[in-house]
């Protein structure tokens, strides 16, 4: 059974599990599903007996994605429909630390980079640029300029400093040096618009993409020419993809069809399991860092769920 937070006329966008707290989740909603009105920003802490409300936070605009802190067990970024960045503090129960505004229409993703001796956060924009700031946020280091669609996604590599993915509504999947503020690789991954992507958590040349035409494709960077595995089952777009941290080649995808689905790209037949428990889009999907097998995700029917999918509890996957 699953444990339910309910959010009232917040529409959820998206959810990330804390790197520091085991039962810790924060996650972004938006009224009005993201089209007009404010968004909100809720901390909340798994118990014995559900979820529990630590703080929320409203912002004049829709909030699209969050990231914690890798450095600082209290500190999160968001990104926002009026082209901001927010910091938030969960010991500052007024206002955010920061604002960043460069960006000229939504930011639509934001990640802060995991790698070793590195402090930075990515963002990604309707406005087809990513940025990439230090957490100071006085303003962004670099900006990066290629895609010719809307950017939807921007993840770090969790091996490679300084590299970071980014998925677009102009079909590509592109990997980024920073230090060099170039675009390595780009990878017409898809025909129609790409909504997420996602670093495997074990080999650094392996990434993920989701996609409006339904299907998860799993590509090996170093030879691009075709997927690894293409990942078929959801009959509508898929909005986001999350590799699983403790097992090398299970991921995971959430739809606008309302179910989150389980793979092992490995396996000829790579569908684990169906979760069907929302009754909206499911847009936020993330993995428990701390507890093997357990699953975050939220959706535009105003909840955020907090499980374990009988595919991993049973041992169907590894």
């Amino acid at each position: 059974m699953a444990k339910v937070f309910r959010s009232p006329a917040r529409h959820g966008y998206a959810v990330e599990v804390s790197p520091f707290f085991p039962g810790r989740v924060a996650c972004v909603a938006s009224q009005y599903y993201g089209i007009a009105g404010c968004g909100t920003l809720f901390v909340l802490d798994e118990t014995d007996s559900g979820i529990s409300l630590v703080r929320s936070w409203q912002w004049g605009d829709g909030l699209f994605d969050v990231g914690w802190s890798e450095t600082n067990e209290h500190v999160l970024v968001t990104g926002g429909g009026d082209g901001s960045l927010q910091l938030w503090d969960t010991a500052n129960h007024n206002a955010p630390l920061r604002v960043a505004k460069e960006h000229t229409q939504e930011v639509y993703a934001v990640d802060w980079s995991q790698t070793r001796g590195e402090n930075l956060i990515v963002s990604g924009s309707w406005d087809h640029t990513a940025k990439v700031w230090d957490p100071a946020f006085s303003r962004s280091l670099s900006t990066l300029k290629g895609h010719e669609g809307v950017i939807y996604s921007t993840i770090w590599s969790p091996h490679i400093p300084g590299c970071f993915a980014s998925a677009s509504g102009d079909g590509t999947l592109r990997v980024w040096d920073v230090k060099g503020a170039a675009c390595r690789l780009a990878i017409p991954a898809h025909k129609t618009e790409i909504l997420s992507s996602d670093w495997c958590k074990y080999d650094q040349n392996i990434v993920a993409t989701g996609s409006v035409d339904c299907s998860v494709c799993v590509w090996d960077l170093r030879n691009v020419r075709q997927p690894v595995n293409q990942l078929q089952g959801h009959t509508y777009a898929i909005r986001r993809v999350k590799f699983s941290p403790f097992t090398k080649t299970v991921l995971a995808s959430c739809s606008y069809d309302f179910t989150v689905r389980f793979w092992d790209y490995s396996r000829n037949q790579p569908l684990l399991d169906t979760v069907e428990h929302h009754t909206e889009f499911v847009c936020g999907l993330d993995f428990n860092l701390h507890i093997p097998k357990q699953v975050v995700d939220c959706s535009w029917d105003e909840t955020v769920k907090i499980y374990t999918p009988a595919c991993l509890s049973t041992g169907a996957a590894p």
